[in-house]
Protein backbone atom coordinates (compact mmCIF):
# COMPACT_ATOMS: atom_id res chain seq x y z
CA UNK A 1 0.00 0.00 0.00
CA UNK A 2 1.21 3.52 -0.80
CA UNK A 3 0.00 7.06 -0.07
CA UNK A 4 -0.77 9.65 -2.72
CA UNK A 5 -0.08 12.54 -0.28
CA UNK A 6 2.07 11.14 2.53
CA UNK A 7 3.01 14.62 3.83
CA UNK A 8 -0.54 15.02 5.19
CA UNK A 9 0.33 12.44 7.85
CA UNK A 10 2.28 15.22 9.59
CA UNK A 11 -1.09 16.44 10.83
CA UNK A 12 -1.18 13.39 13.10
CA UNK A 13 1.69 14.91 15.08
CA UNK A 14 -0.31 18.01 16.01
CA UNK A 15 -3.52 16.09 16.68
CA UNK A 16 -2.82 15.25 20.38
CA UNK A 17 -1.86 18.84 21.16
CA UNK A 18 -4.96 20.19 19.40
CA UNK A 19 -7.23 17.83 21.30
CA UNK A 20 -5.55 18.61 24.65
CA UNK A 21 -5.90 22.35 24.02
CA UNK A 22 -9.55 21.93 23.10
CA UNK A 23 -10.21 19.94 26.30
CA UNK A 24 -8.49 22.59 28.43
CA UNK A 25 -10.51 25.35 26.79
CA UNK A 26 -13.71 23.37 27.24
CA UNK A 27 -12.97 22.96 30.95
CA UNK A 28 -12.61 26.73 31.42
CA UNK A 29 -15.75 27.51 29.47
CA UNK A 30 -17.85 24.97 31.32
CA UNK A 31 -17.44 26.91 34.63
CA UNK A 32 -18.88 24.01 36.57
CA UNK A 33 -18.72 23.70 40.39
CA UNK A 34 -16.57 20.83 41.61
CA UNK A 35 -17.86 18.85 44.61
CA UNK A 36 -15.53 16.70 46.67
CA UNK A 37 -16.66 13.47 48.22
CA UNK A 38 -16.34 12.88 51.99
CA UNK A 39 -13.14 11.12 53.10
CA UNK A 40 -13.29 7.37 52.41
CA UNK A 41 -16.38 7.66 50.19
CA UNK A 42 -16.06 6.70 46.52
CA UNK A 43 -18.70 7.79 44.05
CA UNK A 44 -19.02 5.09 41.39
CA UNK A 45 -19.16 6.25 37.76
CA UNK A 46 -22.18 5.25 35.72
CA UNK A 47 -22.35 4.39 31.99
CA UNK A 48 -22.94 8.00 31.00
CA UNK A 49 -19.88 9.15 32.92
CA UNK A 50 -17.66 6.55 31.28
CA UNK A 51 -19.06 7.40 27.85
CA UNK A 52 -18.41 11.08 28.46
CA UNK A 53 -14.78 10.34 29.29
CA UNK A 54 -14.43 8.26 26.11
CA UNK A 55 -15.87 10.97 23.83
CA UNK A 56 -12.49 12.73 23.26
CA UNK A 57 -10.98 9.42 22.15
CA UNK A 58 -13.81 8.93 19.63
CA UNK A 59 -13.05 12.38 18.31
CA UNK A 60 -9.33 11.61 18.12
CA UNK A 61 -9.89 8.36 16.22
CA UNK A 62 -12.29 10.08 13.79
CA UNK A 63 -9.86 12.91 13.05
CA UNK A 64 -6.99 10.43 12.66
CA UNK A 65 -8.98 8.43 10.12
CA UNK A 66 -9.91 11.60 8.24
CA UNK A 67 -6.25 12.59 8.00
CA UNK A 68 -5.35 9.10 6.79
CA UNK A 69 -8.11 9.21 4.15
CA UNK A 70 -6.88 12.61 2.94
CA UNK A 71 -3.36 11.17 2.61
CA UNK A 72 -4.75 8.94 -0.16
CA UNK A 73 -4.02 5.33 0.76
CA UNK A 74 -4.05 3.09 -2.31
CA UNK A 75 -3.19 -0.39 -3.46
CA UNK A 76 -1.50 -0.87 -6.78
CA UNK A 77 0.64 -3.11 -8.88
CA UNK A 78 3.26 -2.04 -11.37
CA UNK A 79 2.90 -3.12 -14.96
CA UNK A 80 5.27 -2.59 -17.86
CA UNK A 81 3.54 -1.93 -21.15
CA UNK A 82 5.35 -1.81 -24.49
CA UNK A 83 4.05 0.45 -27.15
CA UNK A 84 5.01 1.50 -30.64
CA UNK A 85 3.37 3.20 -33.56
CA UNK A 86 3.55 -0.06 -35.50
CA UNK A 87 3.92 -0.70 -39.21
CA UNK A 88 1.17 -1.01 -41.80
CA UNK A 89 1.82 -4.09 -43.93
CA UNK A 90 -0.15 -5.59 -46.81
CA UNK A 91 0.64 -9.16 -47.83
CA UNK A 92 -0.14 -9.79 -51.51
CA UNK A 93 -0.28 -13.52 -52.33
CA UNK A 94 -0.48 -15.11 -55.76
CA UNK A 95 -3.24 -17.77 -55.86
CA UNK A 96 -3.00 -18.56 -59.56
CA UNK A 97 -3.02 -22.16 -60.80
CA UNK A 98 0.78 -22.35 -61.00
CA UNK A 99 0.92 -22.08 -57.19
CA UNK A 100 -0.11 -25.76 -57.18
CA UNK A 101 3.47 -26.73 -58.10
CA UNK A 102 4.91 -29.28 -55.67
CA UNK A 103 8.45 -27.92 -55.35
CA UNK A 104 7.84 -26.71 -51.77
CA UNK A 105 7.24 -30.05 -50.01
CA UNK A 106 5.43 -31.35 -48.09
CA UNK A 107 2.73 -29.26 -49.84
CA UNK A 108 2.49 -26.93 -52.80
CA UNK A 109 3.71 -23.36 -53.14
CA UNK A 110 0.53 -21.82 -51.76
CA UNK A 111 0.58 -24.11 -48.72
CA UNK A 112 4.16 -23.02 -47.98
CA UNK A 113 3.31 -19.33 -48.50
CA UNK A 114 0.33 -19.56 -46.12
CA UNK A 115 2.42 -21.32 -43.47
CA UNK A 116 5.22 -18.76 -43.63
CA UNK A 117 2.76 -15.84 -43.75
CA UNK A 118 1.02 -17.19 -40.63
CA UNK A 119 4.29 -17.23 -38.71
CA UNK A 120 5.10 -13.73 -39.96
CA UNK A 121 1.72 -12.38 -38.80
CA UNK A 122 1.94 -14.07 -35.39
CA UNK A 123 5.35 -12.47 -34.85
CA UNK A 124 4.07 -8.91 -35.33
CA UNK A 125 1.23 -8.38 -32.82
CA UNK A 126 1.66 -4.59 -32.78
CA UNK A 127 1.27 -4.06 -36.54
CA UNK A 128 -1.76 -3.54 -38.72
CA UNK A 129 -1.65 -6.17 -41.43
CA UNK A 130 -3.89 -6.67 -44.45
CA UNK A 131 -4.15 -9.43 -47.03
CA UNK A 132 -4.59 -9.10 -50.80
CA UNK A 133 -4.86 -12.09 -53.15
CA UNK A 134 -4.54 -12.13 -56.90
CA UNK A 135 -4.68 -14.27 -60.01
CA UNK A 136 -6.27 -12.82 -63.19
CA UNK A 137 -7.61 -10.06 -60.94
CA UNK A 138 -7.10 -8.98 -57.35
CA UNK A 139 -9.28 -8.45 -54.31
CA UNK A 140 -8.83 -7.70 -50.61
CA UNK A 141 -9.14 -10.82 -48.50
CA UNK A 142 -8.71 -8.81 -45.29
CA UNK A 143 -8.30 -5.02 -44.81
CA UNK A 144 -5.62 -3.64 -42.50
CA UNK A 145 -6.34 -4.83 -38.99
CA UNK A 146 -4.76 -5.55 -35.62
CA UNK A 147 -7.26 -8.38 -35.10
CA UNK A 148 -4.84 -11.02 -36.25
CA UNK A 149 -7.19 -13.82 -35.24
CA UNK A 150 -9.61 -12.78 -37.98
CA UNK A 151 -6.73 -12.23 -40.40
CA UNK A 152 -5.36 -15.73 -39.82
CA UNK A 153 -8.77 -17.32 -40.34
CA UNK A 154 -9.13 -15.49 -43.65
CA UNK A 155 -5.62 -16.55 -44.62
CA UNK A 156 -6.54 -20.20 -44.00
CA UNK A 157 -9.59 -19.84 -46.28
CA UNK A 158 -7.54 -18.90 -49.36
CA UNK A 159 -7.74 -21.53 -52.08
CA UNK A 160 -6.39 -21.82 -55.62
CA UNK A 161 -9.29 -21.30 -57.99
CA UNK A 162 -10.98 -18.56 -55.97
CA UNK A 163 -10.12 -16.24 -58.88
CA UNK A 164 -9.94 -17.04 -62.59
CA UNK A 165 -6.44 -18.11 -63.55
CA UNK A 166 -3.83 -15.55 -64.56
CA UNK A 167 -1.20 -13.36 -62.89
CA UNK A 168 -2.11 -9.70 -62.43
CA UNK A 169 0.91 -8.40 -60.52
CA UNK A 170 0.17 -4.76 -61.32
CA UNK A 171 -3.43 -5.08 -60.12
CA UNK A 172 -2.24 -6.70 -56.89
CA UNK A 173 0.09 -3.78 -56.18
CA UNK A 174 -2.69 -1.29 -57.01
CA UNK A 175 -5.10 -3.03 -54.65
CA UNK A 176 -2.50 -3.06 -51.88
CA UNK A 177 -1.82 0.66 -52.38
CA UNK A 178 -5.53 1.33 -52.16
CA UNK A 179 -5.47 -0.25 -48.68
CA UNK A 180 -2.56 2.01 -47.66
CA UNK A 181 -3.46 5.32 -49.26
CA UNK A 182 -5.34 6.72 -46.25
CA UNK A 183 -2.89 5.38 -43.67
CA UNK A 184 -0.53 7.89 -42.10
CA UNK A 185 1.72 5.46 -40.25
CA UNK A 186 5.47 5.85 -39.91
CA UNK A 187 6.13 2.91 -42.23
CA UNK A 188 3.99 1.37 -45.00
CA UNK A 189 5.04 -1.84 -46.66
CA UNK A 190 3.80 -4.31 -49.29
CA UNK A 191 5.19 -7.83 -49.44
CA UNK A 192 4.28 -9.42 -52.75
CA UNK A 193 4.79 -13.13 -53.46
CA UNK A 194 4.31 -14.60 -56.93
CA UNK A 195 5.62 -17.52 -58.99
CA UNK A 196 4.95 -16.13 -62.45
CA UNK A 197 4.90 -13.04 -64.63
CA UNK A 198 2.31 -10.34 -65.18
CA UNK A 199 0.07 -11.48 -68.04
CA UNK A 200 -3.25 -9.74 -67.38
CA UNK A 201 -4.83 -6.71 -65.74
CA UNK A 202 -5.16 -3.06 -66.74
CA UNK A 203 -2.33 -1.80 -64.49
CA UNK A 204 1.26 -2.37 -65.48
CA UNK A 205 3.52 -3.56 -62.60
CA UNK A 206 6.16 -0.84 -63.11
CA UNK A 207 3.50 1.86 -63.30
CA UNK A 208 2.09 0.54 -60.04
CA UNK A 209 5.59 0.57 -58.57
CA UNK A 210 5.94 4.24 -59.53
CA UNK A 211 2.71 5.02 -57.69
CA UNK A 212 4.00 3.17 -54.64
CA UNK A 213 7.23 5.17 -54.72
CA UNK A 214 5.32 8.47 -54.88
CA UNK A 215 3.30 7.36 -51.83
CA UNK A 216 6.40 6.36 -49.87
CA UNK A 217 5.41 2.68 -49.82
CA UNK A 218 8.18 0.07 -49.94
CA UNK A 219 7.55 -3.17 -51.81
CA UNK A 220 9.41 -6.37 -51.04
CA UNK A 221 8.98 -8.83 -53.89
CA UNK A 222 9.38 -12.57 -53.47
CA UNK A 223 9.70 -14.89 -56.45
CA UNK A 224 8.65 -18.44 -55.55
CA UNK A 225 9.74 -21.52 -57.46
CA UNK A 226 12.67 -23.80 -57.91
CA UNK A 227 15.07 -23.05 -60.76
CA UNK A 228 14.55 -25.10 -63.88
CA UNK A 229 11.55 -27.42 -63.91
CA UNK A 230 9.08 -28.02 -61.10
CA UNK A 231 6.71 -30.95 -60.45
CA UNK A 232 3.14 -29.96 -61.25
CA UNK A 233 -0.06 -31.97 -60.72
CA UNK A 234 -2.15 -32.52 -63.82
CA UNK A 235 -5.58 -34.16 -64.01
CA UNK A 236 -5.71 -36.69 -66.87
CA UNK A 237 -9.20 -37.70 -68.11
CA UNK A 238 -8.19 -41.38 -68.17
CA UNK A 239 -5.27 -41.90 -65.83
CA UNK A 240 -6.37 -39.39 -63.19
CA UNK A 241 -3.94 -37.18 -61.33
CA UNK A 242 -0.41 -37.28 -62.71
CA UNK A 243 2.76 -35.31 -62.00
CA UNK A 244 4.48 -33.50 -64.84
CA UNK A 245 7.62 -31.39 -64.72
CA UNK A 246 7.08 -27.95 -66.20
CA UNK A 247 9.42 -25.00 -66.70
CA UNK A 248 9.27 -22.33 -63.99
CA UNK A 249 8.10 -19.11 -65.64
CA UNK A 250 9.19 -16.37 -63.21
CA UNK A 251 9.80 -12.76 -64.30
CA UNK A 252 12.62 -11.89 -61.89
CA UNK A 253 13.61 -8.79 -63.86
CA UNK A 254 10.26 -7.11 -63.28
CA UNK A 255 10.14 -8.15 -59.62
CA UNK A 256 13.62 -6.71 -59.11
CA UNK A 257 12.61 -3.46 -60.83
CA UNK A 258 9.52 -3.14 -58.62
CA UNK A 259 11.65 -3.51 -55.49
CA UNK A 260 14.32 -1.09 -56.74
CA UNK A 261 11.75 1.57 -57.66
CA UNK A 262 10.16 1.55 -54.21
CA UNK A 263 13.26 1.13 -52.03
CA UNK A 264 12.48 -2.47 -51.20
CA UNK A 265 14.31 -5.70 -52.01
CA UNK A 266 13.76 -8.69 -54.27
CA UNK A 267 14.18 -12.24 -52.97
CA UNK A 268 14.09 -15.65 -54.65
CA UNK A 269 12.61 -18.55 -52.70
CA UNK A 270 13.32 -22.03 -54.03
CA UNK A 271 12.03 -24.07 -51.09
CA UNK A 272 10.24 -23.71 -47.75
CA UNK A 273 13.47 -23.03 -45.84
CA UNK A 274 14.57 -20.17 -48.09
CA UNK A 275 11.04 -18.74 -48.07
CA UNK A 276 11.03 -18.71 -44.28
CA UNK A 277 14.43 -17.01 -44.20
CA UNK A 278 13.18 -14.34 -46.58
CA UNK A 279 10.19 -13.48 -44.39
CA UNK A 280 12.43 -13.55 -41.30
CA UNK A 281 14.73 -11.02 -42.97
CA UNK A 282 11.82 -8.77 -43.95
CA UNK A 283 10.60 -9.04 -40.36
CA UNK A 284 14.01 -7.91 -39.07
CA UNK A 285 14.27 -5.00 -41.50
CA UNK A 286 10.78 -3.68 -40.77
CA UNK A 287 11.03 -3.11 -37.05
CA UNK A 288 10.30 0.05 -35.07
CA UNK A 289 11.88 0.88 -31.76
CA UNK A 290 9.61 -0.24 -28.96
CA UNK A 291 9.63 2.12 -25.98
CA UNK A 292 8.77 0.59 -22.60
CA UNK A 293 6.23 2.51 -20.57
CA UNK A 294 5.86 1.77 -16.87
CA UNK A 295 2.61 2.55 -15.14
CA UNK A 296 0.91 1.59 -11.91
CA UNK A 297 -2.76 0.65 -11.70
CA UNK A 298 -4.07 1.86 -8.32
CA UNK A 299 -7.16 1.02 -6.31
CA UNK A 300 -8.11 3.91 -4.02
CA UNK A 301 -8.68 2.95 -0.37
CA UNK A 302 -9.48 6.43 0.89
CA UNK A 303 -13.25 6.01 0.59
CA UNK A 304 -13.14 2.85 2.70
CA UNK A 305 -11.53 4.88 5.51
CA UNK A 306 -13.49 8.09 4.99
CA UNK A 307 -16.94 6.64 5.70
CA UNK A 308 -16.08 5.17 9.14
CA UNK A 309 -14.36 8.46 10.05
CA UNK A 310 -17.42 10.49 9.10
CA UNK A 311 -19.64 8.06 11.02
CA UNK A 312 -17.54 8.58 14.17
CA UNK A 313 -17.63 12.38 13.77
CA UNK A 314 -21.39 12.30 13.34
CA UNK A 315 -21.80 10.00 16.35
CA UNK A 316 -19.62 12.29 18.51
CA UNK A 317 -21.67 15.36 17.52
CA UNK A 318 -25.02 13.65 18.12
CA UNK A 319 -23.95 12.28 21.51
CA UNK A 320 -22.57 15.66 22.53
CA UNK A 321 -25.89 17.39 21.96
CA UNK A 322 -28.13 14.62 23.29
CA UNK A 323 -27.30 11.92 25.83
CA UNK A 324 -23.82 13.21 26.66
CA UNK A 325 -24.74 16.86 26.64
CA UNK A 326 -22.99 18.87 29.33
CA UNK A 327 -25.24 21.03 31.48
CA UNK A 328 -24.26 24.71 31.94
Amino acid sequence: MTLAHPWLLLLLLVLPAALAGRAHLRGKLDGGIGLSAPPGVRIPGNLRTRALRALPFVRAVALGLLILALAGPRMGRTRVKSYSEGIDIVLALDISGSMQALDFPPGNRLDAAKKVARRFIEGRPGDRIGLVVFASNSYTQCPLTTDHGVLLRLLDEIEIGDIKDGTAVGMAIGNALNRLKDVRGESRVVTLLTDGMNNTGVLDPLTAAGLASSMGVRIYTVGAGTKGKAPFPVEHPVFGRRIQHVEVDLDEETLQAIADTTGGLYFRATDVTSLQRIFDRIDEMEQVKVEPEEFVAYRDLGAAILWPALALVLAEILLSVTWLRRLP
